[in-house]
């Protein structure tokens, strides 16, 4: 998400941190699939480049690629604990960290 936001705002910007909070947000709530067109959409309205295209149309096909295990709002009802993919990945390979 990260990727896309800084796509449209400077990465120390406020609005950025704002761009991918109201994303997160959505798919937390389990709207995934709904999220994806609209950054597809928002790539097509400024000028910007093939790369930074790239980079929101790369994170949107993750979206809907990956709908099916982004059950968030089902997984925190269930009282399923949430993780960062980086925390995540630690955990399954036994890294020791700090």
């Amino acid at each position: 998400m990260w990727k896309g936001a800084f796509v449209f705002y400077s990465q120390i910007s406020t609005q950025a941190e704002a761009w991918e909070s109201k994303r997160l947000q959505l798919i937390l709530e389990g709207k995934s699939s709904s999220v994806a067109p609209g950054m597809s959409r928002s790539a097509t309205l400024p000028k910007l480049t093939p790369q930074e295209c790239k980079a929101v149309d790369t994170c949107a096909r993750y979206l809907l690629n990956n709908a099916k295990y982004l059950k968030y709002d089902d997984y925190l009802k269930a009282g399923f604990p949430m993780a960062t993919g980086v925390i995540e990945r630690a955990c399954a390979t036994g890294l020791k960290t700090g």
